[in-house]
C-alpha cells in the first residue's frame, strides 16, 4: 500500500496476484488507484501496521481540528 487519504482512496504500488489462474487481468497491473466510495472495509495483518505512526498521525489532526475550532 502506498498511500490512503481521508475519504479511503487507496494507492497501491508493486501489485502481485496471489492466484494468477482465477485473475489472470491483473497479471499487467502493477499499480492502481481504488476509489473511497467502493470499498467495504480493509484488512491488514497486525504485524503490518505500524501504529506508533498511526497514533502519532492521529494525535497530529485531533491537534489541528483544536487549532482550527479556537481560530474560528
Amino acid at each position: 500500500m502506498h498511500s490512503v487519504d481521508q475519504f479511503l482512496n487507496i494507492k497501491l504500488t508493486d501489485i502481485s496476484v496471489p492466484d494468477p489462474d482465477k485473475y489472470p487481468h491483473m497479471l499487467t497491473v502493477k499499480n492502481c488507484f481504488i476509489r473511497g466510495s467502493v470499498i467495504r472495509y480493509v484488512q491488514l495483518p497486525a504485524e503490518e501496521v505500524d501504529t506508533a505512526l498511526l497514533q502519532d498521525a492521529a494525535r497530529k489532526e485531533a491537534a489541528q481540528g483544536k487549532q482550527q475550532l479556537s481560530a474560528n
